[in-house]
């Protein structure tokens, strides 16, 4: 004769509770490596340009299509995960993601990588606010939540800090393809864990999906990103600048009034009558604005100019990942402690200033300056990320978690898109005039080593030693001055921001005598 044993009421609320800590642990996997592969790229650059030989503008594009594209879309699929289920489209996205790694490790050349990257962000933007939203489905306790936002936050922030110096490791031994071949087990886990552990959750009222409105977004959001990248890089004078920023705010506008006028709108522009919801997505876009444009061409700073192997330079920007993984895990309770407002403006000025730091770094700088600089803007762009997210989804109704969500990521995507595109294209603008190139030195190899530090780096090599070396010197020296100068304007930017962050969370009320 069988017995069978009831599980106490505690029994189950302990198993329903560990399930919950690890559906979020599926959750953190799926966000580590999208953020990580948006950064991964940066120590395999200069093999890159060495292997295919892009133009100045292909290795922007290399650099930020994905951002790019994750960011016109993220709404759209915020919004869509809303409807159809978030665990559904995560899965979905996750097999997709590891199709188009396959693509982009075995790119032949320099377009065909730009296409397999637009695609990573086609398949990123599903994955993105899924995570963010099942969480506030997973934990519907507002401490448990937070608690697990600034777990989901650090991981995000280091996943991103630790890119470069997983890059590393893999370049050491294998070649730059190797980057995107890591997705595909992961992914494999991913999937197999997320069917077991993750509910599924969707907007129980979810309305007509609006594809008028889709395409609005994704019209305005591109458009706009491609006039900002193409003016900084050819000047506001180029006849497609002022074309694609009239049309891209064209439909930006006619987006906001269809919104407005939707029963179920694909993104409640509503919400950003909140302040506390406006702040987070400014202070977010800006901080990483800001951060993005000049930490991309760090790594080519370190590799190119110092002379570091990829696997040094990862380690050397190591600070950034445990700044990040602290603040993130410790924001919730600093912003307790200290309130959101302080929180979120005191972490933008510091990362403000410490890239500020950067406008004085020299081709021989000593370690100490670049490891502070790098711990500052860790642990700032840890606690502005995470307290960001948890500001905007709190603000926003549990039903429309995914549209809000989104947003949250729209404006981290946007600001890495912007920032690449355009303090990339001040820096390549600075590089170009600035740099001397020896009298004695051919034509041809002049206009090629005025295209970037990569190619000046590989054209000194065809050229008599004195000559090589002369034109190494003066490319790196451009390249320093460029890089010093993005990294001023980013922090005059960041710094803005906070000032502005701090006006919009300003106390409202006002006390009334008896």
């Amino acid at each position: 004769m069988s017995t069978t044993r009831a599980l106490s009421p505690t029994s189950l609320a302990s198993a329903g509770r560990n399930r919950r800590w690890a559906g979020l642990a599926v959750l953190v996997l799926a966000i580590v490596l999208v953020v990580v592969d948006a950064t991964v790229l940066v120590l395999a650059i200069p093999e890159i340009t060495e292997t295919m030989r892009p133009s100045a503008t292909q290795l922007l594009w290399i650099g930020d299509v994905y951002s790019f594209v994750l960011a016109g879309l993220l709404v759209s699929m915020g919004s869509l995960s809303d409807r159809i289920g978030r665990k559904r489209l995560l899965m979905t996205g996750s097999a997709a993601f590891g199709a188009a790694s396959l693509l982009a490790a075995y790119a032949p050349a320099a377009g065909w990588l730009i296409a397999a990257r637009a695609l990573l962000g086609v398949a990123g933007a599903t994955i993105m606010p899924s995570t963010l939203s099942l969480i506030r489905a997973l934990f519907p306790d507002d401490r448990e939540r937070a608690t697990a936002i600034g777990i989901w936050g650090a991981a995000a922030t280091a996943g991103a800090a630790a890119g470069p110096l997983l890059g590393g490791v893999l370049l050491e031994h294998f070649w730059w393809g190797s980057v995107f071949l890591l997705n595909l087990p992961v992914m494999a886990l991913l999937i197999g864990l997320g069917l077991w552990l993750l509910p599924e959750s969707r907007d129980p009222r979810p309305g007509r999906w609006d594809v008028l409105s889709v395409l609005l977004s994704m019209t305005g959001v591109i458009a706009v990103v491609y006039a900002v990248k193409e003016a900084a890089a050819n000047g506001p004078g180029h006849w497609n600048v002022p074309v694609t920023a009239v049309l891209g705010t064209a439909a930006l506008v006619l987006f906001v009034r269809r919104q407005l006028r939707l029963e179920t709108p694909l993104l409640d522009v509503r919400l950003f009558a909140d302040r506390r919801f406006t702040a987070a997505v400014v202070g977010a876009l800006v901080a990483v604005l800001g951060l993005a444009g000049v930490v991309f061409f760090m790594s080519q700073y370190l590799q190119l100019v110092r002379d570091y192997s990829p696997l040094r330079a990862g380690l050397a920007e190591m600070p950034a990942f445990v700044g990040a993984t602290v603040t993130a895990v410790l924001t919730a309770r600093l912003a307790r402690a200290a309130g959101a407002r302080a929180t979120l403006v005191g972490s933008m000025a510091a990362l403000g200033l410490a890239l500020g730091a950067l406008g004085w770094l020299q081709q021989d700088s000593g370690y100490l300056l670049l490891a502070t600089v790098f711990t500052v803007v860790g642990a700032g762009e840890g606690l502005v990320y995470t307290l960001s997210a948890d500001m905007v989804l709190t603000a926003a109704p549990a039903a429309r978690s995914g549209a809000a969500s989104a947003v949250s990521e729209t404006a981290y995507e946007l600001g890495t898109a912007l920032g690449i595109a355009l303090f990339g294209s001040v820096l390549t603008a600075v590089y170009t005039r600035g740099v001397g190139v020896p009298a004695d030195v051919p034509p041809a190899v002049a206009e090629q080593a005025r295209q970037s530090l990569g190619a000046a780096m590989e054209a000194a090599r065809t050229l008599p030693a004195a000559t090589g070396t002369a034109l190494t010197e003066a490319a790196r020296g451009s390249f320093v001055h460029g890089l010093g100068t993005a990294a001023w304007l980013a922090a005059l930017l960041v710094l803005a921001g906070a000032l502005l962050a701090w006006r919009l969370l300003r106390p409202t009320g006002r006390v009334t005598r008896p």
